[in-house]
Parts: structure tokens; sequence; C-alpha cells
């Protein structure tokens, strides 16, 4: 069978659109009971379940992974070919984290053309401390057992990690697997214990969380001016649920604010992201008769000619907020209604600007019941945020160019449905 369409660059072409149907149409006797095939993308290379048709839209979108050359996942059968065999096999899926790394610690701790008023100390994130990242350094550096070359004991985790979120292992599956591994792996192999010991990875990659006490009646957050109050100043309910263990103060409420900054920073501490947040101005096609991407709407241009300052810098983000309620628990009989508020970044083209990778969870609103027009106490946090992110912004660290320039933020619109759009203006 002929599959040198697939690499062939013009995926439009007569031939590749041939090859991409005689894929399908060997694919599409292996779906499973829900219709749903691999997809073998350039990004989702066999890892993903997805409808055949959105398969085919990945193929003609984003390419089909050229090394994927036996359809072992569609059909084929494996062919054992010695001659394909060498030590250097498999390095090309050895994940780029040193590199990361690399830009992460320039970005963080160096002085990189700063101005003279600034310090390293300065543009240094919070969640990345110097004793964090001299460990995931090291973790990186270090092999998974003696010989390995093709995963660091950073490495490995993380790919772990990121395989029991998708797959939603339980903690004692993951244990369970994690000790299998350690057994089957040669002496001197360094993988964690359990489960508790490898999350701990997060927290040196900076994922965390404040908690911000709750009124109960939704008034006011236990924040800034009301942080050492003990009862609501408006409605004088208590902030404390009555506990017989009176050691343990447990609240009402709780909000939790995921902070906004660092996770920006973040996007242009990856070489890659750093290129792609420029997108909108350096690589997008300028065409005033289609709307490809929120770039082309009227709404952006016009937003551009009133503040040009703003306009200039291509890297500052414009950004997107949706909330909306869901219930937690899944079970309809159980009234109770959790509200996210979630961030788009548009700078980023428009495979990629509305891909939950770069969906940002800024607040978690509790339930049990929708906040409705108290919803403005609990985003008191992000405007907060948001405003100081617009008049003064942030220093950060563009990998792309070695460079810290001042990063501007601003919020074009919010996505929502007629209630919601009711709540949030007011």
């Amino acid at each position: 069978m002929d599959k040198g369409w697939m690499h062939l660059t013009n995926r439009f072409s007569t031939t590749y659109v041939e090859g991409v149907n005689q894929f399908i149409s060997i694919a599409r006797d292996h779906a499973d009971k829900l219709g749903r095939i691999r997809c073998p993308c350039v990004k989702c290379k066999n890892g993903y379940y997805r409808i055949i048709n959105v398969v085919e839209d990945h193929l003609f979108i984003k390419g089909i992974d050229k090394n994927y050359t036996q359809w072992i996942f569609h059909g084929e059968d494996e062919i054992w070919n010695e001659s394909q065999v060498n030590e250097n096999d498999g390095l090309e899926n050895v994940d780029d984290i040193e590199e990361m790394l690399d830009d992460i610690y320039m970005g963080t701790f160096m002085d990189t053309n700063i101005g003279e008023s600034s310090t390293s100390q300065d543009l240094a994130l919070p969640e990345l401390g110097n004793k964090n990242f001299e460990h995931l350094w090291e973790d990186s550096q270090r092999q998974l057992y003696p010989g390995c070359v093709k995963f660091s004991k950073l490495a490995f985790i993380v790919r772990l990690l990121h395989l029991k979120t998708i797959n939603n292992w339980s903690n004692k599956s993951f244990d369970m697997l994690i000790d299998l591994l350690r057994q089957a792996l040669p002496d001197g192999e360094t993988l964690p214990k359990s489960y508790y010991e490898a999350k701990q990875l997060r927290r040196g990659l900076g994922f965390k969380y404040d908690k911000i006490d709750a009124c109960k009646n939704d008034c006011v957050l236990f924040w800034k001016e009301h942080a050492s109050s003990q009862e609501c100043p408006i409605c004088k309910e208590p902030r404390w649920i009555d506990n017989e263990k009176k050691d343990k103060k447990i609240p009402h409420k709780v909000l939790r604010h995921f902070p906004l900054k660092p996770r920006l920073q973040r996007l242009f501490m990856s070489k890659k992201t750093a290129e792609d947040m420029r997108w909108h101005r350096e690589k997008r096609v300028q065409d005033l008769n289609n709307l490809r991407h929120p770039a082309d709407s009227v709404v952006w241009k016009e937003f551009d000619k009133s503040h040009q300052w703003f306009a200039q810098e291509s890297r500052n983000v414009r950004l997107g907020l949706a909330t909306y309620g869901f219930n937690p628990f899944g079970n309809m009989s159980t009234s109770h209604s959790v509200w996210p508020v979630i961030l788009m970044p548009y700078n980023l083209p428009p495979w990629k600007c509305m891909k939950d990778p770069y969906f940002m969870m800024t607040l978690l609103i509790p339930g049990p019941r929708a906040p409705r027009n108290e919803i403005d106490v609990y985003l008191r946090p992000l405007i907060d945020e948001l405003k100081q992110l617009w008049e003064e912004g942030v220093d950060t660290f563009d990998a792309l160019v070695s460079q810290t320039f001042r990063l501007h933020v601003a919020l074009l619109w919010t996505i929502n449905d007629f209630p919601a759009y009711a709540n949030l203006s007011g």
C-alpha cells in the first residue's frame, strides 16, 4: 500500500485527500462501539480516541504523524523489521523537558535585558523558587535507571502523571503500578515510591491556588479588608461552621483563586508557545472578507484604534471570559451548582486558542446554589488582577528572544448565555 501521501506538505492535494480517504475507510472497520478510533494526527499521536469525523478533520488541519507508517491501531498487522532497529530508536519521543527548564531558568532567575530599576529577583515567579527549581533540574538530569537513555526521572514521572489524569486512574492503582515498575526496572531505579511522592512534582512546577473564605449568603469575601473578620459585616452570619472540634475552624464557603499572572508569564517561558503568542500579528493572513480568528473581528480592530499603545506590542494578551454552573456530582437528583470562571488567550492561532490546554481556570465559585447577581463578590480577586495587568502590567521573560518586556492584558468580552450575561453585567 502506497503511503507516500503522508509526507506531502500540501494537505489539500488530490493525492493527500485520496490517502486520507483510504486510511479512514480502513480505520472505520475497527472503530469502537461509540464510533471512535485512535487519532494519528501530529498532535494526538494515537493517544486519544475521537469520533471518525473529528479524526478526518485533524488529518487535514494538523497532518498525520509521519512516523506512524504501520497502522497497527487501525487494522494493519505489525511487521517486525530488524534492519530498522538501532540504539537510537525511540529517542525522538523523549520529552524536551531539559529545554523547557532551560527557558524557565532564563526567565525566572537571570537578569536579561531588564531595566536599571529592575532586578532578576523582581521577575522571579513565587511558585518557582530556587530550591524547587534545583530539584526539578536535578531530576531532569537523573537517569530513570542506570544506562537509560530514553527517559530522565522527571520526564518519566511527568508522563505517568499525564496518563493517570487522562485515563482516570485511582490513587491506589497508580501506587500499584509504581510498585510493579520498581520491581521490574533494574537496580538503581529512581522512581517515586507512591503517588503522594510523585505529585510533589506539581508544586515544583508551580501549580497552586489560593483559598479565600466567603460569607454563607454570598455577601462578601473574607479577603483584604475583611481578612480577619469573624462574621459577615453585612448579614452578621458567622464565618465558621459550628464545629465540636474547636481546634479546627471550617468556613461555610471557600473560593478557589488560581493566580493569573504566573500563568500568563508561563506562556512565554517556552520558545514554541512564545512564538505562537505573536501569531495574530506576525503570521495571520490579513483578509477583509473572511473571519478566521478573533483578530479579524470589528471589536478587535476598534479596540486597537482606541488603545494604540496596547496594540503596538503584539505580545500583549487579549482574553475572553466564560463562566457557567455545573453539577459536580453528576446526579440530577442532587441540587448543587459550582461555577468555574475560565479565561482564553486569543493571541494564539485558531487551532490552539480554543483548546483546553490553554484554558485558564482562574476562579472556582462554590455552591450549593448559583451565585446569581452576587457573582461580582466572587469575581473581585480576578477583577483586581485584571485591572493591575491592564494599568501596570507585569515584567515577563520572552524565551524566544531572551528578553524581558512589560506584559499588559485586556479582557475583550465574555462568552455566556443570556442568564449568565445578566449576572455578569450586574
